[in-house]
């Protein structure tokens, strides 16, 4: 290749790098697409939906959510980690689809460390561990204490195998040394009918589904999983203040992208970010969902990322959790 050509080429590469840095700063030019892992009407999609009114509101353009529901949200995630590095499909991550869901079904289809450009956290939530009224236990160490004693007397139910509420109360079970039935149910809805009714002894499930069968006295409320309590359950102590010292679950959302995003278009994106988390109206919409905002930037998520990859991964493989 002779100097002229070398010279040529360099020239339309540099041309190309500008062209490109041109578009990065326009951007967004056209709608944004944002993937939800479940399905329509479920906490993830509705506080989806919510964030992408918002955060569409700061960028100046529509933020549309698609609903790419199965194989617990991880479906929706590798579409985002596979998808052009333009910021014009972005994904609404949960934190189990990055942190429990690749771990329990072996899956390669991307690595949650790896494959993606982390924006950051939008909100944080924790589980309530529930009972039905009529289960005589006070409190958790009077559950523990009552499964010790009676080994195939305690059952828990969850959303599935793999489910955060699954691993949430396998890593009770797993530090209280405890013996625990699991109940997997096709969903939430079915297996709190069953913990109402008594036919299981308890479950672990969100505080935004959670808080109104408290507040009914549908079910009992024992502990939150947060390190902190939840200001709409003031009287219910953390699991830490009942007795389980090193436990602390604690769920989040996150607004990601596929690996390689352009500088510029992350930075866009991480403005609208602390923008919508700081507008007071999303601030009261998310609190009133039993949420709490989390500013945490790029480097908090993969920091949460890597460290629940590691807890989850010793919770799974302690418990031999396989998906069928």
């Amino acid at each position: 290749m002779n100097i002229k050509t070398l010279l040529a080429a360099a020239a339309a590469a540099a041309a190309l790098a500008t062209a490109s840095s041109a578009r990065a700063d326009a951007y967004p030019e056209r709608p944004i697409r944002l993937l939800v892992g479940y399905a329509p009407g479920g906490p993830v999609d509705t506080t989806a939906r919510v964030f992408a009114k918002y955060l569409g509101d700061k960028l100046g353009q529509a933020v549309v959510v698609e609903n790419r529901a199965g194989a617990s949200g991880m479906i929706a995630s590798d579409a985002t980690a596979k998808a052009a590095p333009d910021g014009y499909m972005l994904g609404f991550a949960a934190s189990p689809t990055l942190t429990m869901s690749p771990l329990v079904q072996r899956s390669t289809l991307f690595d949650p460390r790896k494959d993606f450009s982390l924006i950051g956290l939008v909100v944080d939530y924790a589980n309530v561990l529930l009972i039905g009224p009529q289960i005589p236990a006070k409190n958790v160490s009077e559950l523990v204490t009552y499964a010790r004693a009676h080994p195939d007397a305690v059952s828990f139910g969850s959303a599935g195998i793999g489910a955060s509420n699954h691993l949430s109360a396998e890593l009770l079970k797993k530090q209280a040394g405890a013996p625990m039935l699991h109940v997997p149910y096709r969903g939430n809805s079915p297996a709190m009918v069953d913990v109402i009714s008594g036919k299981i002894t308890f479950m672990f499930d969100i505080t935004s589904t959670a808080i109104p069968f408290v507040k009914s006295g549908k079910a009992r409320a024992l502990a939150v999983t947060s390190k902190t309590r939840n200001p709409e359950l003031p009287d219910v102590p953390t699991m830490v203040e009942a007795g389980m010292k090193d436990y602390e679950v604690v769920g989040w959302y996150a607004l990601v992208g596929p690996k390689k995003l352009p500088d510029a278009v992350a930075a866009r994106l991480t403005r609208a970010l602390n923008e919508v988390s700081s507008d007071p109206a999303f601030r009261q919409a998310m609190t009133d969902g039993g949420y709490t905002i989390n500013t945490g930037d790029s480097k908090a998520l993969q920091s949460r990322i890597d460290r629940e990859y590691a807890l989850w991964s010793d919770v799974i493989q302690s418990a031999n959790i396989q998906a069928n």
